[in-house]
C-alpha cells in the first residue's frame, strides 16, 4: 500500500496544447471527488521554484473545457535542470504540504519529472500534453487531434490558390523529429506527398517524388513537410527544387504556432478528461513513475522511462496509402 495522498500540485510544462485546460479541469475535479486537495502550480517547474502556487476548488476550473491553451500557463526553466533549483522546489511543495504531482506536457516535462521523483520520493504521474503525437505509449496525445484538424483547414485554403496559379506548394507543419502531424494531415488534406523525417534517413524523398510524375494528372500540388533539420524543412526543400526543377513554380508555407492554438476537439476533450481522472485513480492506487496513455481507446499506464527513451513508429503502411492516392 503506497503512501495516503492527501494534496496534490498538478502543472502544465513546455509546449501548450489545446485539451491542456480539459485535463487541468479533470485533475482537479477528480481529486475533489476523492477527498484530496488540489494545489496548482503555475508556469511549469519555474513556478514550483518561485512559489507561484494556489490551492483550487472546483469553481476554478469552471468554463475552461472549452478554451485553447492552458490557464496554469507554461515556461521553460533552466534552473530546474540544477540540483539546487530542484532542492527549492522540493522545498515548496514540503511548505504547501503537497504529497505528489500530475505534471502536464511532453517528454522534456517527463524528463525533469522523472528525475525529480527519484532524487525526492516524490509520487508522480504524467499526461501527455503535445501536438507532436511523439510520446510512446500512447495512441494519442492531448492536443494532436485538434492540431490536425487545424492543419487540415488551413491546407483546404492553401490549395484553392494552389490550383488558381497552377503552383507546388510545400507545406511545413510542426512536429519536430516526428513525422505524424505531416504524415496524417496529408493524407486527410489529399496532399500528394509528406516529406517526414522518420525515412529521410532512408530514401531521397524530394527525388522520390520527382521520379514518381507526382504532376502527371494535376495542375497543382501540395507537399507537407516536418519542420525537422532532418528534412530540411519546407523553405531547403523548395530551394532544392527551384535549382534541381527550375521548370515548377513552387511555393512556400508554414503554418507555425497557428497548430497549438484554438478550440480543442471534442476526441481531445474526451481523452483529456479520461486521462486526468485515470491520474487520480493511479496515485490512489500507489502509482508512480508513470504515463497515463490510450491505447485501442483504453487507458494505460507507460512507464515514465519508457514513454521518454522509446521511440514511437509512425504507420509505414500509410505512406503507402498516400502514395497509391496521389496519381
Amino acid at each position: 500500500m503506497g503512501q495516503v495522498i492527501k494534496c496534490i500540485g498538478m502543472l502544465t510544462s513546455g509546449g501548450d496544447a489545446p485539451g491542456m485546460n480539459a485535463a487541468i479541469r479533470a485533475v482537479t475535479r477528480a481529486a475533489i471527488f476523492n477527498g484530496i486537495r488540489v494545489k496548482a502550480i503555475y508556469r511549469g517547474y519555474r513556478g514550483l521554484i518561485t512559489g507561484e502556487i494556489k490551492e483550487f476548488q472546483t469553481e476554478n476550473v469552471s468554463n475552461i473545457i472549452q478554451q485553447g491553451g492552458t490557464i496554469l500557463k507554461s515556461a521553460r526553466c533552466m534552473e530546474f535542470k540544477t540540483p539546487e533549483g530542484r532542492q527549492t522546489a522540493y522545498e515548496n511543495l514540503v511548505k504547501e504540504e503537497i504529497d505528489a504531482l500530475v505534471v502536464i506536457g511532453g517528454d522534456g516535462t517527463f524528463t525533469g519529472a522523472r528525475l525529480f521523483s527519484q532524487e525526492f520520493n516524490i509520487p508522480i504521474v504524467g499526461l501527455p500534453g503535445t501536438i507532436d503525437n511523439d510520446l510512446y505509449g500512447t495512441d494519442s496525445t492531448i492536443g494532436y487531434d485538434t492540431a490536425l484538424n487545424t492543419i487540415i483547414d488551413a491546407v483546404d485554403k492553401i490549395r484553392d490558390t494552389a490550383s488558381s496559379h497552377e503552383r507546388l506548394f510545400f507545406i511545413e507543419v510542426m512536429g519536430r523529429d516526428a513525422g505524424f502531424l505531416a504524415l496524417n494531415s496529408a493524407l486527410a488534406s489529399g496532399a500528394e506527398a509528406a516529406i517526414i523525417p522518420e525515412r529521410e534517413t532512408k530514401v531521397d524523398q524530394l527525388e522520390e517524388l520527382i521520379s514518381n510524375g507526382f504532376r502527371k494528372s494535376k495542375n497543382s500540388s501540395i507537399v507537407i513537410v516536418s519542420e525537422s533539420n532532418i528534412t530540411g524543412g519546407a523553405n531547403g526543400l523548395a530551394e532544392r527544387m527551384r535549382n534541381e526543377h527550375p521548370e515548377y513554380d513552387v511555393r512556400v508555407s508554414i503554418l507555425g504556432h497557428i497548430q497549438r492554438g484554438g478550440s480543442p476537439t471534442a476526441y481531445d476533450r474526451i481523452i483529456a478528461s479520461r486521462m486526468g481522472v485515470a491520474a487520480i485513480d493511479a496515485l490512489m492506487d500507489g502509482l508512480r513513475n508513470i504515463m497515463i496513455g490510450i491505447v485501442n481507446n483504453e487507458i494505460v499506464h507507460v512507464p515514465l522511462s519508457k514513454a521518454i527513451k522509446d521511440d514511437k513508429p509512425v504507420n509505414e503502411n500509410l505512406i503507402g496509402v498516400l502514395q497509391i492516392l496521389s496519381i
